[in-house]
């Protein structure tokens, strides 16, 4: 039977697929990350099912732009932060990077904030866990190559389909949940707004554009491999949304039904122990870790990535200090300063999660309309510019994402009047 496969070709398009996977479920698996799974279980809790409905457009949304990146960097062999400073100009790239960099640093310091809540809710103190969360990542970005951290990113998405149990173990009512995806209870009001936004944000980051793009470069995918790259693509949007969906719904099936607020993932996994059982709490906490130690390797290498290819530095963790010492210097300094933030003692850090995910939303319009404005042209893309059917996608969520922001900026100021 496998003389038969193998002669079919079967073997060899699996062998290629799993060649070719990687960047697709990484970049979605990394976007369950603390900062999250924060916004994630603070929805569930406090709307309950009736805010699943979001997760249904993130995920075509989510597959739509991921294949642009995917598309645009096996095409042109350049990360979307290069293609944006040739295409606009370097004074407007460096406003968005700009605010790019200070989200960054406050997602990162979220992750931190996640190894600290996840090890506290397991009895460690953060003082701890959290220099030595900081050196391992540190050392696995400076010291390894990038074929051995996507290996362990790989093995660390599947610790993210934990969340699964722990909605199960909650005992969530399905009809409800039903009922809730094809008949939302939408809300008119700055709290929920803020919230859609955030979830938003943090589903379809503005970060996963600029890594996704810059891992396909440097796997060294080209065209041939295109189709296999959209597959790994649709795995992990499926991936994200998935998590995401159970994450809500054992927050909605116990903290909501019982009125149990909370404040950030850390309460959640506490609160889950009287009401789905140690096991379910403990869980979650883990999930959380595993998520937090993932997305605190993920998101400052990204970003030393897109500012080291947006000012024409030199980029890679295939690369030496000594060939890349910007990327390197970079991808240090904003460990250090998170790490740094997480350990005062007073640290605003439920602030930080929160308004990170909304910066995250407010500054994604500006990062895909650059994209399709990239994406839609000739000379950059041949004959591998956008159908229909990604540019409809596109240029609504852009469109429907400015309008959310502007009335996210305007509604405060309604209300007072």
């Amino acid at each position: 039977m496998f003389r038969k496969l193998k002669e079919s070709g079967v073997v060899r398009k699996a062998l290629l697929f799993l060649a070719v996977l990687g960047p697709g479920i990484i970049t979605g698996s990394v976007d369950n990350d603390a900062g999250g799974i924060t916004t994630y279980s603070v929805a569930g809790a406090t709307y309950g099912y009736h805010i699943l409905w979001t997760l249904v457009p993130a995920l075509v949304v989510l597959v739509v732009i991921q294949e642009m990146n995917a598309r645009m960097g096996i095409v042109t062999g350049k990360g979307l932060a290069d293609l944006i400073r040739e295409n606009a100009g370097v004074k407007v790239t460096f406003l968005i990077f700009v605010g790019l960099i200070l989200a960054d640093i406050g997602n990162t310091t979220t992750e931190f904030a996640g190894v600290a809540g996840s090890m506290q809710a397991l009895g460690v103190s953060k003082y701890l866990a959290v220099p030595v969360s900081a050196i391992a990542v540190w050392i696995l970005v400076v010291k390894g190559t990038y074929r051995q951290a996507e290996k362990i990113f790989l093995v660390f998405s599947l610790f993210l389909l934990s969340y699964v149990v722990s909605a199960i173990l909650g005992k969530p009512d399905w009809s409800q949940i039903g009922h809730a995806m094809v008949h939302p209870d939408v809300e008119f009001n700055f709290p929920y707004l803020t919230m859609v936004i955030g979830i938003v944000g943090t589903t379809i980051a503005p970060w996963m554009q600029f890594y996704m793009q810059s891992s396909v470069i440097e796997k060294g995918l080209k065209m041939e491999n295109y189709r296999y790259t959209i597959w790994d693509v649709v795995i992990g949007a499926c991936i994200t949304v998935a998590v995401a969906f159970f994450i809500m719904v054992a927050c909605a099936a116990t903290l909501h039904v019982k009125g149990i607020g909370i404040e950030e993932a850390k309460d959640a996994a506490i609160a889950l122990r009287p009401l789905a059982g140690s096991a379910a709490s403990i869980i979650f906490a883990a999930g959380l870790f595993v998520a937090s130690i993932f997305s605190a390797t993920i998101l400052p290498l990204a970003t030393a990535f897109y500012v080291c290819e947006a000012f024409g530095f030199e980029a890679g963790m295939d690369k030496s200090w000594k060939e890349a010492p910007q990327f390197y210097t970079l991808f240090t300094a904003i460990i250090l300063v998170s790490v740094a933030i997480i350990l005062l003692p007073r640290a605003p850090l439920i602030a930080i999660t929160i308004w990170s995910q909304v910066i995250n939303g407010v500054l994604l319009p500006v990062v895909l309309v650059s994209m399709l404005l990239i994406i839609n042209r000739k000379e950059v893309m041949g004959g591998h510019v956008n159908g229909r059917f990604g540019n409809i996608v596109g240029w609504t969520t852009a469109g429907v994402l400015l309008v959310m922001n502007l009335l996210f900026f305007v509604m405060p100021f309604v209300k007072r009047a």
